[in-house]
């Protein structure tokens, strides 16, 4: 009788547990059927159309509360509280088309996971809309398929990269554009998937990890909250504001030489891009402790050196005991073969696991690219973007020239490289997916609403995706040159 007790105990305490968890999780509705007036005419898109309506004007920081509803083929599918922000620091202050963060609410104003389509449930994504300047007469990507394309193609590669769908957005009855509804980067299960590194982890192996860093401007945080709209504006000082408290210097500069003047000058100082910082993203700068970050410097430090004083004419290596090679060579093929020209300087993650090596990634923020740009000539690496640029604030670090250097770097390049051509980037796969996705957005009408929202005109897509794919052939073709001669 009493081992009868002990179990319903245990059962009852269980089912409470499971309770708990349940009332942290919100489901989608059962899909409704309304009578409802959208700002502009879908007609027969299957897009998912997202209605978010605020009682007060959205800000940079915090995230005000707001109602946000989707809808597919004119039926409702999803609706939560969320909480809205502008996102984005550049990109925020000369877009006239805002990209938004938002995390899923309960009724209180709690965070509460959340499924959007096919996505595992999660509580944090982003509105991502195409850079658009009307007094620059300037569109960062008029395909609209930057993010998308790169993105697919680093997941078809084995790795982890943000799902995106393509949506058509309406706030507050104002129609929007054709954006995309993408994951936030941020440790998790179904994103980067390291381990929680606790306050109390502090000693052992269980110091080791997880670590996420990013390089990166300091704009787009936690800092400054609660200022007016027309701050963010022209904030650029912000961009740069590093410290003690979110980050930590290389100390190494660009030329692999060893750094003399001190961190954290003021933002755009004379020397700034000789630095490169590291940003703590997990833990974050309120929750890391003086011993983790002790922990993640020497390592990075300890890369960084074995890296420079290997002797790459001897067999032996030492770097390649503090990196996972095979994400390097991924993340560098990605970002060569897209252009990326925020590629190892900007909008760079990395991240170690627990008793395990460094890994470059995610790949972030792929706008700049596709050869939309006139820094690094299409026929030469990004990684060399410092040979065309001079003092940027933000040059690429010396890790990718210095590899490139390693006949076992260019080997690990060449092989996988090898591999990829055969099928993932096979011209037909890689054009294939331009194609369907353009086919997509097309027969929907996405690029028709889109581009009658922010131009007013009839845009020449098709000449836009006949660039795309121009690009894309050629960059293959000069990969395929290059990477043969390693």
């Amino acid at each position: 009788m009493k081992k009868q007790i002990f179990f319903l105990g245990i059962l009852l305490l269980y089912s409470c547990e499971i309770d708990d968890e349940l009332e942290s999780i919100e489901t989608p509705p059962e899909t409704v059927i309304e009578d409802i007036d959208f700002a502009v005419d879908i007609g027969d898109s299957e897009l998912p159309y997202i209605i978010v309506e605020t009682t007060e004007e959205i800000q940079n920081e915090p995230k005000i509360m707001a109602d946000l509803k989707v809808y597919v083929n004119n039926k409702r599918v999803h609706q939560t509280p969320i909480g809205i922000e502008y996102r984005g620091s550049t990109s925020f202050r000369v877009s006239d088309k805002k990209s938004y963060g938002i995390e899923t609410w309960n009724e209180n104003g709690n965070d509460i996971d959340y499924q959007f389509f096919e996505f595992p449930i999660e509580e944090d994504y982003i509105l991502m809309g195409h850079v658009y300047k009307a007094a620059w007469n300037s569109i960062y990507d008029p395909s609209l398929l930057h993010h998308y394309l790169g993105y697919e193609m680093y997941r078809m590669m084995g790795n982890y990269a943000s799902r995106s769908r393509f949506v058509d957005l309406e706030i507050n009855g104002d129609y929007k554009g054709a954006y995309v509804f993408l994951e936030k980067l941020k440790r998790g299960k179904n994103r980067i998937d390291v381990k929680t590194l606790n306050p109390s982890d502090n000693t052992g192996n269980n110091i080791t990890g997880g670590y996420i860093l990013k390089i990166d401007k300091t704009a787009g945080g936690e800092s400054n909250t609660g200022q007016p709209l027309d701050y963010y504006e022209t904030n650029w000082a912000d961009d740069a504001r590093y410290s003690p408290a979110n980050s930590f210097r290389s100390n190494y500069d660009i030329f692999k030489g060893s750094i003399q003047f001190p961190a954290y000058g003021e933002p755009y100082h004379s020397e700034q891009y000789l630095e490169t910082y590291f940003l703590y993203e997990h833990p974050d700068k309120n929750s890391i402790t003086p011993a983790q970050k002790s922990y993640i410097q020497n390592y990075i430090h300890d890369f960084e050196t074995a890296l420079i004083n290997d002797d790459f004419n001897s067999e032996s290596r030492t770097y390649t005991d503090y990196i996972d090679l095979n994400s390097f060579v991924d993340f560098f093929l990605l970002n060569e073969l897209v252009g990326n020209i925020d590629a190892y300087r900007l909008s760079t993650y990395l991240h170690k696991d627990r008793g395990e090596k460094l890994k470059m990634g995610p790949v972030w923020d792929l706008n700049i690219g596709y050869g939309r740009q006139n820094r690094v000539p299409v026929n030469d690496w990004i990684a060399n973007y410092n040979n065309y640029i001079q003092q940027d604030a933000w040059m690429v670090p010396f890790w990718w020239t210095r590899l490139l250097e390693d006949d076992v770097f260019k080997s690990a390049v060449k092989l996988r490289w090898q591999q990829l051509r055969e099928q993932i980037f096979s011209n037909g796969e890689i054009i294939g997916l331009v194609d369907d996705t353009k086919a997509k957005l097309i027969s929907n009408d996405a690029i028709s609403r889109n581009y009658q929202r922010w131009t007013g005109i009839n845009f020449q897509y098709d000449q836009v995706i006949e660039e795309l794919v121009f690009y894309l052939e050629n960059r293959l073709q000069w990969m395929d040159e290059t990477i043969n001669t390693f």
